[in-house]
C-alpha cells in the first residue's frame, strides 16, 4: 500500500461512518488509520465495525483523550513501521472534504509536503463567524512573522507527507501538543528545506459534533511559536 490516511477521532459518531464510506468510494491506493481516544459516544465501536466492512480501515484504540499531537505521533510511528510512501492527515468532521484527496496524493508524488490550504487562490472557509476568521488569520500571521514561515496556511491539518519527511524530522521529538503540533511540524519542514505545495480547499465548519478548538489550544499555540522563535 502506497499511502495511509491518519484520522484522529474523539466523539465523531455522527461523521466517521459517512466519511470512511466516501473515502472508500474514491477507490484510491489508500489505507485509513483511525486513532480513537476512547470516545464516550461510541466512535471507537463504530470504527471497529468499519474495519470489518472495509479491509482498508485499521483502528488504534487509546485509553483516553491524549490530544491531537500525540495521535499524529502514534499514527506516524505506525506509518513508518508499515513502510507507507505517503502519510496523510485530515479532520474527521468533513471540514476537510474527501474530494480533495486525489489532488493531494497526486501532488504528493512531486512534493515533500502537500497542504490543503485555505489561504491560496481558490481556497477559503465556509460557515465561519467573523471571530473565527480573525482568529485563524491572526494565528497564521503571527506564525509567519515570528518564525519566518513562507507557507500561507500554517495551521492546516489537511496534509500529505512523504515518508522521508517523517524520517528526517522525527515527530516523536516534537514538544507541542494539540493544534500547535501542526505549526511546529511545518516550521521543521521549512527549516529542512523540504518542498511544499498548497492545494486550495474550501474548509467547511463542522455541521455535526462539537468543535475541539478551545482557548487553551489557542494559548498553547501562542506559547509554541514563542518557544520556537526564541529557543528553537
Amino acid at each position: 500500500m502506497s499511502a495511509v490516511l491518519i484520522l484522529p477521532t474523539f466523539n465523531e459518531k455522527e461523521n466517521i461512518a459517512k466519511l470512511v464510506t466516501e473515502i472508500a468510494g474514491l477507490a484510491l491506493d489508500l489505507d485509513i488509520l483511525i486513532i480513537d481516544d476512547n470516545s464516550p459516544d461510541g466512535t471507537g465501536e463504530i470504527a471497529d465495525q468499519l474495519a470489518q466492512e472495509f479491509p482498508l480501515v485499521k483502528v488504534i484504540h487509546r485509553e483516553g483523550k491524549l490530544g491531537l499531537g500525540s495521535a499524529y505521533k502514534r499514527g506516524f510511528h505506525y506509518a513508518l513501521e508499515h513502510e507507507y510512501a505517503n502519510i496523510l492527515t485530515m479532520d474527521a468532521d468533513f471540514s476537510h472534504h474527501p474530494k480533495y484527496l486525489p489532488r493531494m496524493l497526486e501532488k504528493g508524488q512531486s512534493y515533500d509536503l502537500v497542504i490543503g490550504s485555505r489561504y491560496v487562490p481558490g481556497g477559503g472557509a465556509k460557515n465561519w463567524t467573523i471571530a473565527r476568521h480573525i482568529i485563524s488569520r491572526s494565528a497564521n500571521l503571527y506564525a509567519k512573522i515570528l518564525l519566518g514561515i513562507k507557507t500561507n496556511d500554517c495551521t492546516a491539518g489537511f496534509r500529505c507527507y512523504k515518508r522521508v519527511v517523517l524520517e528526517e524530522i522525527h515527530p516523536e521529538t516534537i514538544l507541542s501538543s494539540g493544534y500547535s503540533f501542526l505549526v511546529e511540524m511545518l516550521y521543521r519542514c521549512e527549516s529542512k528545506k523540504f518542498s511544499i505545495y498548497e492545494v486550495p480547499i474550501i474548509f467547511v465548519d463542522r455541521i455535526a459534533g462539537k468543535s475541539k478548538i478551545s482557548k487553551n489550544e489557542i494559548s498553547k499555540a501562542i506559547k509554541t511559536v514563542l518557544r520556537l522563535r526564541f529557543l528553537g
